[in-house]
């Protein structure tokens, strides 16, 4: 019998290009997924890698197992489904969730209270990990269910199996002192409005940092950016400390302390958020509980959400 973890882990090979790389998806070390795929060899009696330079390359019989493998899978979670709906219907066992570190803070922590206390046979354990990263785990079978985000404004590419919707709208403010001028602008905030003011922003290559310049973007002077900080939290303290402002996203936006208020924009940046899963685990009773709570935890933002 093929073991099931091989497989896994040949097709993590196929997919990131080495050994290493696999390793680090599936979090084994590289050692322990090498035996894994020499003992797969020794069972079928072939090689299934073959050395390529520094690299290694599936062999015509390993890409032959990996383009099986998605059929193994959903094969494999459909007869779990239905042992689970038998024995009682309730969600039970450990689901596994990747998702990234606002989503967990915004939803995910505020919904796991009543999960459990509607599904107390049911285990979730939570992993950060960025959009792309997560995907990847929940295709690959290393994960459950990923929260992820659009972060050009068009949901991320996903593999074939895999389906997703979408659970919530995050938009951004502008954080400032409550002395500052523009606390008391009657209105939502333009560009033009925030023209000369200093900033503490995201790094270059974030999500925020993009809304940021997309927010000055047809403004002709420079924004003046004092401080870059990846730390929400931190930004706040900075902003509390002086006379720059924040742009910070909803999910991700720690209570305000003492002396800060929060202003919408006119044109206010947005992303979507989506859950992802398995299609073979449609049916599966813990997707469709955890769905429904992450439904109540985004309507109880007040963010312009979607229901489930």
């Amino acid at each position: 019998m093929i073991d099931v973890g091989a497989l896994r882990a040949l097709r993590a090979v196929s997919s990131l290009g080495t050994l290493a790389r696999a390793a680090d998806e599936l979090g084994f070390t590289a050692s322990a997924v090498s035996q894994q795929l020499k003992r797969l060899e020794r069972q079928l009696g072939v090689p299934v890698l073959a050395a390529a330079g520094r690299g290694v390359v599936l062999t015509p019989a390993g890409q032959a197992l990996v383009d099986s493998a998605p059929e193994v899978f959903q094969a494999l979670e459909r007869c779990a489904e239905a042992a689970q709906s038998v024995s009682a219907g309730a969600p039970r066992g450990t689901l596994r969730v990747v998702a990234f570190s606002t989503a967990i803070r915004g939803l995910l922590a505020p919904a796991l209270p009543q999960l459990s206390a509607s599904c107390p046979e049911l285990r979730v354990h939570v992993t950060e990990q960025d959009p792309d990263q997560a995907l990847r785990s929940i295709d690959s079978g290393t994960a459950d269910l990923a929260l992820v985000h659009d972060a050009d404004g068009l949901p991320a590419p996903l593999p074939p199996s895999l389906t997703q919707r979408r659970v919530h709208m995050d938009v951004g403010d502008v954080v400032m002192r409550h002395t500052h001028p523009l606390a008391r602008h009657d209105g939502p905030l333009a560009a033009t409005d925030l023209a000369g003011c200093a900033w503490v922003t995201s790094p270059p290559g974030s999500v925020c940092h993009q809304w940021f310049r997309r927010l000055f973007a047809d403004v002709p002077d420079e924004p003046d950016v004092r401080h870059l900080v990846d730390d929400f939290a931190t930004q706040l303290s900075l902003v509390a400390s002086g006379d720059v402002l924040a742009l910070i996203p909803r999910l991700a936006r720690p209570p305000l302390g003492e002396g800060l208020v929060s202003r919408p924009l006119r044109r206010q940046p947005k992303r979507e958020v989506y859950a992802a899963w398995r299609r073979s685990a449609d049916a599966s009773p813990a997707i469709r509980a955890i769905l429904t709570e992450l439904g109540l935890a985004s309507s109880r933002t007040g963010v312009s959400e979607v229901g489930v």
